[in-house]
């Protein structure tokens, strides 16, 4: 009977986890967090401008087509004739015609459906009067150069 009332104590002294047990499970999951909800954060606006990019790209063989044919940079008006989709959820594309077949095809976030990293950015794919394309961040509002593609880091 002695030996069948210790084996009970012992096990009413084990039910679960300590007090501090439990609160350095707490500080470890809040430490992680931490670190991995803004890093999460940076890779969907990664990938938001990535998509962007992709459609503009899209875009920028018809834009060449249209310089190439007729010696200048399309105006804004042509934008739904050389394919820039009528309704992007995460921003604007807009042509700017500069000079003769130079000009750039700009893309603006929106404030809505976008990473709080990219609201009201913008980027550009500008294209010289020789035909060469460059991807450009640059003014107040631009992306951040961690968040473009490399092939648009300076």
């Amino acid at each position: 009977w002695n030996r069948t009332m210790n084996n009970k104590s012992k096990r009413t002294n084990q039910k679960g986890f300590t007090l501090i047990e439990l609160m350095i499970v707490v500080a470890v999951i809040g430490v992680l967090s931490a670190i991995a909800i803004p890093q999460y954060q940076k890779y969907v606006a990664k990938a938001e401008v990535a998509a962007a990019l992709a459609t503009m790209t899209g875009v920028k063989t018809n834009v060449e087509a249209y310089a190439v044919e007729y010696g200048a940079f399309p105006p804004a008006a042509q934008s739904a004739a050389l394919g820039v989709p009528a309704n992007i959820p995460q921003g604007t594309i807009a042509f700017a015609p500069a000079q003769s077949s130079a000009g750039s095809i700009d893309f603006t976030f929106s404030s809505a459906n976008v990473s709080s990293l990219l609201i009201a950015s913008e980027f550009q794919l500008d294209r010289d009067s020789n035909g060469s394309w460059s991807c450009v961040a640059s003014g107040a509002q631009a992306v951040s150069s961690d968040l473009l593609p490399k092939s648009c880091r300076p």
